[in-house]
């Protein structure tokens, strides 16, 4: 079955961190760009973060530039979401996603969440932030 589990969400105080992961199965994620989006409560799907397929490409939104680091381990086909100075507004859903682009880009992010898709989606992961 092709599928992606995240995991790695929970409660942490405001300036805590947290890395989010993401494991593929059923296929080879190294073929894939990446990318992570997050919902807010009453708010949209936004995407944040995403990696093109050779990782030469990255792109974050300015909400989580500087904070937040997307990366990959092939050889374990899981991607990665590193997230550090986390803050109350960070709290929300998180979900990993393939594209079926190979270029990341905001462009591509928006599409995808407007739609929920194209590609493999992750089952969501809370992440919540205290202050």
């Amino acid at each position: 079955e092709v599928q992606l589990v995240d995991s790695g969400g929970g409660l942490v105080q405001a300036g805590g961190s947290l890395r989010l992961s993401c494991a593929a199965s059923g296929f080879t994620l190294q073929n894939y760009a990446i990318t992570w989006f997050r919902q807010a409560p009453g708010k949209e799907l936004e995407g944040i973060s995403c990696s093109s397929i050779n990782d030469a490409t990255t792109y974050y939104a300015d909400s989580v530039k500087g904070r937040f680091g997307i990366s990959r381990d092939n050889g374990k086909d899981t991607m990665y979401l590193q997230m550090d100075s986390l803050k109350p507004e960070d709290t929300a859903v998180y979900y990993c996603a393939t594209m079926v682009t190979t270029i990341c880009s905001s462009e591509n992010m928006d599409v995808m969440a407007r739609v929920r898709g194209p590609g493999v989606w992750g089952q969501g992961t809370q992440v919540t932030v205290s202050s």
